[in-house]
């Protein structure tokens, strides 16, 4: 009967040791999941500060418009006050 016993127990030990290694390979792909996480992360805030940079420095961009609205009605000025002045086209 003690042989008996320990068959049955063996198919328990085998278990065990299978519960082990599927819960430490667990652990071991989420730690890796997590580092790599964490990683992306400080990419992430890298990348949104060059991008905060690069909106500050293209920032004057905008007034390009109001620059060229300036000096189109310089222009369309200075066409009307010449030919008001009998000069040419």
């Amino acid at each position: 009967m003690s042989l008996l016993a320990a068959v049955d127990l063996t198919g328990w030990y085998v278990g065990y040791v299978i519960a082990g290694v599927l819960i430490t390979v667990v652990v071991i792909l989420v730690s890796i999941i997590l580092g790599l996480a964490r990683r992306i992360g400080v990419q992430a805030d890298v990348v949104v500060g060059a991008l905060d940079q690069a909106r500050i420095n293209t920032l004057p961009l905008w007034d390009v418009d109001k620059v060229n609205g300036g000096v189109r009605s310089i222009i369309k000025s200075a066409q009307e006050a010449r030919s008001a002045l009998g000069g040419g086209q």
